[in-house]
């Protein structure tokens, strides 16, 4: 009798893996849950409650995995709330990085572990209910009873009730938050909330680049400086060569592991949006951002945007003059996993647009070489001219081992991420050598810090920031100490933590604005 009841109290004992402080040996539920099968003497009624109980906890179970598969990639536990709208971001990496038919084959394999624990769950229950004396009903609702009314102690605990309680509070909260994020959209009256030219940035064309999970744990962890500050050295000189000025910095960005859309609108519009529910907010809401301002200034605005395959009505909303997605770069070569194309690639195909437009540009980049799986990590061609269509890259096609054996080795998937890394700031580097003018000014930043497995838990959430022109007037406002953190070459202070990125906005605002 003992022994089933201790299998049924582990098992909903299970959610306060998910909750902070430590967890409880007796579960609540568990103790009620006994005292009702105690109680019950039709075995209909039995049946019926273990098979609406399984199904419950299965599903809890379920939610369970997905907080922890949260944790581990974004950096923050289980919101129902946000995470419904992610649905079709998930499936699109899973399918992109595993291939349609392995996709399809883990979501049914995900279905038949929560049948199958169902089924465990019943099978327990059920036993339970075969060995439950009907002379201890009554004592254990006592005991529950005594137990619920306030005499909880340390060792006995409700986690599956409070695990449920945390997600409907956390489901109120966000939606209040974001109901006054709304309000605070529509209310605010400042010059950031307008479209505001930037004059002293008339005539000059400025990139914003984008490196996916380029965070300040690349040169902060030793692991990874060994890989990257060799390729922050080969920037460094490389710039230096072609007489062009670089100031270093860091920022912080609202999100971390992904949803790279988050961190890109945080820094255009100066708004601080670390949710999904903030994203759509904002982009609803007509609120402007630098694509509204460099377009007042007199600047073409457009968007480098290769991981972009289906239909981006996000893209409509931001207000780019011209969106280049995927399609529209004329890539002839080889997907790499999940990056569609590398970013020597990417970059080689945005000057070709360049030149081709007289007037100044305004250009935000998408670098996508450094997203997860990072395999394969490509070299860097020496001779761009020989990109052409990108059908140079077939030779790579196929390179590397699959994601899901990578993925087995935490240690060289940290290998990996290091040198996607170095490989995205040598062609970023490389672009600015042989491009940059003194009428460019070049912002190349993090979008965020890669997920946990990569950085530990509870990591800084500064991305790095690097900013390159042939003018050094136009660096120059990036060492004032308006933006906290920054300093001349390619790497930032170690010891000074960086301004939100919402604040880059209203730094350029202040520093190129009214003349």
């Amino acid at each position: 009798m003992l022994l089933w009841f201790l299998l049924v109290n582990a098992l909903f004992l299970i959610p306060s893996l998910a909750l902070p402080g430590a967890s409880p040996w007796i579960s609540l539920e568990a103790l009620v849950l006994w005292a009702t099968l105690c109680g019950l003497e039709e075995p209909r009624q039995r049946r019926r409650l273990t098979l609406a109980i399984a199904v419950v906890y299965g599903f809890l179970a379920l939610l369970l995995l997905v907080d922890s598969l949260v944790r581990e990639s974004l950096g923050r536990g289980l919101n129902l709330y946000l995470e419904v709208r992610l649905l079709d971001a998930g499936w699109n990496l899973l399918s992109t990085n595993l291939g349609i038919p392995l996709a399809g084959l883990a979501l049914c394999l995900l279905v038949g572990l929560l049948a199958g624990i169902i089924w465990l769950i019943r099978f327990l229950l059920e036993q339970s209910a075969k060995h439950a004396p009907r002379q201890l009903a009554k004592p254990l609702w006592l005991v529950a009873g005594l137990l619920a009314a306030g005499m909880v102690t340390p060792w006995i605990g409700s986690p599956t009730l409070v695990f449920v309680a945390n997600q409907a509070s956390l489901i109120a909260h966000t939606h209040q938050t974001t109901e006054a994020f709304a309000k605070q959209l529509r209310m605010e009256s400042s010059a950031a909330s307008q479209p505001t030219p930037l004059p002293r940035l008339a005539g000059t064309d400025v990139i914003l680049g984008f490196i996916e999970s380029y965070g300040i744990s690349s040169i902060a962890s030793e692991r990874y400086r060994a890989i990257v500050g060799p390729a922050l050295a080969t920037m460094a000189r490389g710039l230096a060569a072609a007489g062009l000025t670089v100031a270093t910095g860091r920022l912080r960005s609202p999100i971390q592991g992904g949803q790279s859309w988050l961190g890109r609108l945080t820094a255009l519009s100066g708004q601080w949006v670390h949710n999904q529910l903030a994203y759509e907010t904002l982009l609803s809401s007509g609120y402007a951002t630098l694509i509204d301002d460099f377009r007042r200034t007199g600047h073409k605005t457009v968007a480098i945007m290769p991981a972009i395959t289906l239909a981006w009505p996000e893209g409509r909303l931001l207000g780019y003059d011209r969106i280049y997605d995927h399609d529209d770069l004329g890539y002839q070569g080889p997907s790499f996993n999940w990056v569609t194309m590398p970013d020597q690639y990417t970059w080689h195909r945005f000057q070709s647009i360049r030149n081709a437009h007289p007037e100044p540009l305004f250009a935000e980049l998408a670098l996508i070489s450094s997203h997860a799986p990072w395999v394969p990590v490509l070299p860097v061609l020496d001779d761009w001219s020989t990109i052409g269509n990108g059908e140079v890259f077939r030779r790579w096609q196929g390179a590397g081992e699959a994601p899901v054996s990578l993925w087995r080795d935490p240690d060289r998937v940290r290998d990996h991420y290091a040198q996607a890394i170095a490989y995205a700031l040598e062609v970023a580097g490389a672009f600015a050598a042989r491009n940059l003018a003194e009428d460019t000014l070049m912002i190349v930043l993090g979008d965020h810090q890669p997920a946990p497995l990569i950085t530990g838990e509870n990591a800084s959430r500064d991305v790095i920031v690097h900013v390159i022109s042939g003018d050094p007037a136009l660096v120059e406002p990036f060492l004032s100490g308006a933006l906290p953190g920054f300093r001349p070459g390619t790497r930032p202070d170690p010891d000074t933590a960086g301004a939100a990125m919402s604040e880059l906005r209203p730094f350029l605002h202040r520093q190129f604005g009214e003349l």
